[in-house]
């Protein structure tokens, strides 16, 4: 790639910081390695080495939207800081090309003593605009901000929001060529969240690169090509932002069945206890608790070897997912007013009850549209809404295949639309103590389309408005 094609070129980043015990210790570092080079030893260290980002390598086209994911402390916001230039890396380099502006922190750069509109002449200022560029676009800015009298009030007086509001504001405006953002829209309310994503995606119209970086994964989703999924500091996936959303989902899930596994004190059944990924079916646990333990979870069984798009503790299985029409014949588009019925097949390798069988569908935009499972038609029965059978506490045996069969009226917008599948150990009736057994992405596809002439609408879905006079 030729330098006039990129925006941000990261090779070989890394910083280290240096962790002292005591302050004494850092004292020592600073006089007793110094007194040792003089007389010709070698030096001595008093602290120990924390990198909070090593060997991080990647570029950005011009005009591109990356994103940036991983939990809080993986080294998200110190990789931001040292594009910006508000850290110095220790090893590895960093190229930009163009005008940056960044909303990193709250309230950064602005003055507690100064009023609104002082800190936003000295932040435009900063920034490089001159005090006339600043007047004519300052209307723009205070009604983006939307803060009325306060704006002549000190920054110390406002609220985080209000703080967010007028930082974004001013940022914005100054026309930048590159874009970065770190959670701080997090704190703003829906209507400021709706108001900043649609200048984002102007922004992005207009040839802008942006380098996002949220916990919010449907906006990263929506808003970013490429992303990086950064663990201790260390790059562990880069790709399209939907590779790199599911291998952090795989990440969390992980990470989450570590920690249930340490608060675990269950021991298992006697005989239990084939580990992932052996062929003996002798050596399946069957259970006779509704309580799963984490290595009951992980008894012998297909997810042992679990492939790209899935991901789960296993023990149950999704095996296929298939949409049918209202004659119960397999059916890939439906028109708003059909009937979709959506089958999810399943097969248990343990025995156990309180299972929950749902499905996730998102648009070819990767909008989650709408989510639903058998517990939630459970939590209606048991609270008295509706009449049933409640599949929660129905008892799935060794080897049973079974087959959850979901309906609905179709009232979405004409679109390609992608069905996740899952089945998940619900330890309580109310979403409250989950564990995710099988989670399995694009589980299967259907479209929509529209009759202009007899049924048409515009947007996601339809609301069946009427109109009256």
């Amino acid at each position: 790639m030729s330098s006039n094609e990129y925006s941000i070129r990261v090779n070989e980043l890394g910083k280290r910081y240096e962790v002292y015990a005591t302050p004494r210790d850092r004292m020592k570092q600073f006089i007793v390695p110094a007194l040792q080079r003089l007389s010709g030893c070698q030096p001595s260290s008093y602290y120990q080495e924390f990198w909070a980002l090593q060997d991080i390598s990647f570029e950005i086209r011009k005009g591109e939207a990356f994103g940036v994911v991983g939990r809080n402390g993986s080294g998200k916001s110190t990789l931001l800081q040292l594009i910006t230039g508000t850290l110095a890396p220790t090893v590895g380099t960093v190229e930009t090309n163009g005008r940056i502006a960044a909303l990193l922190e709250l309230g950064s750069g602005f003055n507690p003593e100064f009023t609104g509109r002082e800190n936003v002449y000295l932040n435009a200022m900063l920034l490089g605009m001159t005090r006339e560029e600043v007047e004519v676009r300052f209307d723009k800015i205070a009604s983006f901000a939307d803060i009325g009298a306060h704006l002549d009030q000190p920054v110390k007086t406002y609220s985080s929001g209000m703080l967010v509001r007028l930082a974004f504001a001013v940022q914005v405006q100054i026309e930048p060529d590159i874009l970065i953002v770190d959670e701080a829209l997090a704190v703003g309310d829906a209507l400021f969240q709706k108001r900043c994503f649609s200048r984002i995606e102007k922004l992005l119209s207009d040839g802008v690169t942006l380098l996002f970086v949220s916990h919010d994964q449907e906006s990263v989703r929506t808003l970013t090509h490429r992303a990086i999924l950064l663990k201790g500091g260390r790059a562990v996936s880069m790709g399209t932002a939907s590779q790199v959303l599911l291998a952090y989902r795989k990440l969390l899930h992980e990470e989450e069945s570590a920690y249930f596994a340490q608060l675990t004190s269950k021991p298992l059944n006697d005989g239990a206890a084939s580990p992932i990924g052996s062929d003996k079916k002798e050596n399946l646990v069957v259970l006779e608790s509704s309580e799963l333990t984490d290595k009951e979870l992980v008894q012998d069984t297909p997810l042992g070897r679990i492939d790209q798009l899935s991901f789960g503790d296993g023990g149950i299985e999704v095996t296929s997912v298939k949409t049918f029409n209202r004659d119960n014949e397999p059916c890939s588009v439906f028109y708003p007013g059909d009937v979709i019925r959506i089958h999810v097949e399943c097969v248990s390798h343990l025995e156990t009850d309180c299972i929950n069988v749902s499905v996730r569908i998102r648009n070819r935009e990767g909008v989650k549209i709408y989510s639903w499972g058998t517990l939630n038609q459970d939590m209606q029965i048991l609270a008295g809404l509706r009449e049933g059978d409640v599949f929660w506490k129905r008892r799935i045996h060794v080897g049973e295949r079974f087959d959850v069969r979901l309906e609905c009226d179709c009232t979405l917008g004409p679109n390609l639309y992608e069905i996740q599948a899952a089945v998940s150990y619900e330890g309580r009736p109310d979403y409250t103590a989950q564990r995710l057994l099988h989670w399995k992405d694009e589980a299967a596809f259907f479209q929509t389309l529209i009759r202009q002439d007899e049924y048409f609408f515009g947007g996601l879905s339809d609301l069946r408005m009427v109109a009256k006079w």
